[in-house]
């Protein structure tokens, strides 16, 4: 039986306020939880069994996916109750493994859209004799992230910090945050403290002479961890730029670049686009245009506003005439006519904004 383990107990800080009452992985993108398309890619690469290390709002995953049933799947949850980083919440599942010693098991992060063929990672690993496989990608600018340089071979030499002058620049492989672990791999990593995979096991494994193998594939890879990535990756399912069978089927096709989930009104004269999803039972109104952008279930577009490239909230409402641009609305919020909220605003959950309240130019009126 293939098997993998699912890292989803981050808090999503970074995507507050969208996390207050959904965890980062459960948040919808392109119609549904993020996870349900990693999900569907995992059994599609013959996947069968899958092990939640969940932390943050654990209840929520389980009454979601229940027992996987329904997908086609065998899920199993494990709660972290104090924070163990992520090699400690590798290992703290560990016993809810049925993987034999040196059999496979695969590991995500829970927030990155990728089209790795897992299958052909997996393959890799049990070709080259691996202890450890580590999916990575190339990036045009590697200083946000930790370097993965390997030899000729593909063979992992050594794990650099994030680089902090140019010379420290000595490769542009980064760790994508897919994994193959031989079984006993995971059994030996500390249990009960925090241990961090990055920091700790791999560059422990190095000096212990194991076999860390680096396989560079330049698929579709993006961290869904900021509000701009995540309506960006929502955009690019909804586009086709990377393919899941998890995308439902839009209920008004004539828009050609949008998904329109059941339930969903949307006004003859409106204006989508550019990979917007529209939630179900949402409301676009008159003259309203809307692109690129994440509309939750239940929310409201009233006519003429302009969103682009933000976010809205289940629930919440967007007044006559307002205008997003790369902006966050909460859950339950409303935002009155006339406002003018662009890159970077943030609006709570259940927060009030009256009437041509916030704007970023003078009021026409």
């Amino acid at each position: 039986m293939a098997e993998a383990i699912l890292l989803v107990g981050g808090k999503g800080t970074r995507l507050r306020p969208l996390t207050v009452n959904t965890p980062k992985p459960m948040l919808e993108v392109a119609g549904v939880p993020f996870l349900s398309h990693q999900l569907a890619r995992a059994k599609a690469a013959g996947i069968s069994r899958i092990v939640f290390a969940t932390a943050y709002k654990p209840e929520v995953f389980e009454e979601y996916f229940g027992d996987g049933s329904r997908f086609g799947l065998e899920l199993v949850y494990v709660q972290e109750v104090e924070p163990l980083d992520t090699a400690g919440a590798i290992r703290n599942v560990a016993d809810q493994l049925v993987s034999a010693p040196d059999e496979p098991v695969m590991i995500f992060n829970g927030d990155i859209l990728s089209g790795v063929d897992l299958a052909a990672l997996r393959a890799e690993h049990a070709a080259r004799g691996a202890d450890v496989t580590l999916h990575l990608t190339k990036v045009a600018d590697p200083r946000a992230f930790g370097l993965v340089p390997t030899d000729a071979e593909g063979w992992v030499t050594s794990f650099r910090e994030k680089p902090q002058r140019p010379e420290d620049i000595v490769t542009d492989q980064i760790n994508a945050g897919c994994y193959v672990f031989r079984r006993d791999i995971i059994d030996g990593i500390p249990a009960g403290r925090r241990v961090s995979v990055e920091r700790e096991t791999f560059p422990g494994l190095l000096e212990r002479g194991a076999k860390v193998l680096g396989v560079v594939e330049q698929s579709y890879w993006l961290d869904l961890g900021t509000p701009a990535a995540f309506a960006r990756g929502s955009a690019d399912l909804v586009l086709g730029a990377i393919g899941s069978p998890a995308v439902p089927v839009t209920t008004h096709p004539q828009f050609a670049e949008a998904l329109v989930l059941d339930g969903a009104e949307v006004a003859d004269d409106a204006q989508l686009g550019a990979g917007v999803t529209i939630g179900r039972d949402a409301r676009i109104g008159a003259g309203a245009a809307v692109y690129g952008s994440v509309l939750g279930a239940g929310s409201v577009v009233e006519a003429g506003a302009s969103v682009r490239d933000s976010i809205i909230g289940r629930g919440a409402r967007i007044g006559a005439g307002t205008v997003l641009e790369g902006a966050v609305i909460g859950d339950g919020a409303s935002v009155g006519a006339g406002n003018e909220l662009l890159q970077g605003v943030r609006v709570s959950c259940d927060a009030v904004l009256p009437d041509s309240s916030v704007r970023f130019s003078h009021d026409p009126s």
